[in-house]
């Protein structure tokens, strides 16, 4: 019997993705999982802070104290990879990449209350410094996600004109890498908790400042279909097999 279960991402959603670089799947994440990511969330928060804390300053790298935080690859030893590896997960990678997906990257992006500060229009792409197949960013919302508190923003390919890695300089003042100066706002993602706009990590977006008084709190783990290395051969982040010629092994 043909089962009657409707798929995670549906066929107009697929053809968004071919089409445009990203889709959004509102309120598809778990409580549980929500809980989760949000445990963790808060304890890595804790633990920049006491490292800033302890040197004296309030900025380390991406991060700045209280405003806004990049916590990246600190998924093993957590309970992470139960929303990682998901069934959740397992679907929208089958969706967009196919028959395989490793864990190329993850990390919390966070924005305090009244003070999170904006990041600017980038393709992830463009952070990997090599050429690659593009791979895919699952921007999964903790909290109900606004233009008032810094929500990402995301410019189609139709509007950009290109699917390829253009050219970005980094901005002295924050090290945000910029690849698009043009006058397109690009399309706000409003969404509720638990929501997961997935898109190609060759699709510019942004975020603006979080101008209320809670925490934007977003989870992104990023998977690629093949493992990406750099020119001498080593990974450039992880390959963790999730998928192996159709196949799931986590």
């Amino acid at each position: 019997m043909a089962s009657t279960t409707t798929p995670l991402v549906s066929s107009d959603q697929r053809r968004q993705f071919q089409e445009e670089g990203w889709f959004l799947l509102p309120g598809v994440v778990s409580p549980a999982h929500l809980a989760v990511m949000r445990e963790v969330c808060a304890e890595m928060i804790a633990s920049y802070d006491a490292e800033m804390d302890a040197a004296g300053v309030t900025t380390q790298g991406l991060n700045i104290k209280g405003s806004r935080y990049f916590i990246a690859n600190r998924h093993q030893g957590t309970r992470l990879p139960e929303f990682i590896y998901s069934d959740l997960m397992e679907q929208l990678c089958r969706a967009t990449l196919g028959d395989n997906a490793y864990l190329f990257w993850e990390q919390f992006v966070v924005k305090g209350p009244e003070k999170g500060a904006k990041f600017s229009w980038h393709q992830d792409s463009a952070y990997v410094g090599t050429p690659h197949r593009p791979y895919i960013t699952c921007w999964v919302t903790l909290d109900d996600v606004t233009e008032a508190n810094g929500t990402v923003y995301l410019l189609p390919y139709s509007r950009h004109g290109t699917r390829e890695v253009v050219p970005h300089r980094e901005n002295p003042e924050t090290n945000d890498l910029e690849g698009y100066f043009g006058d397109d706002p690009g399309d706000p993602v409003i969404a509720p908790a638990g929501s997961i706009a997935c898109f190609s990590s060759t699709v510019l977006h942004r975020s603006g400042f979080n101008t209320t008084p809670h925490w934007r709190r977003v989870y992104l783990p990023q998977y690629s279909a093949e493992p990406l290395r750099r020119p001498d051969g080593k990974l450039a982040a992880f390959a963790e097999p999730f998928l192996v010629d159709g196949k799931r092994v986590r």
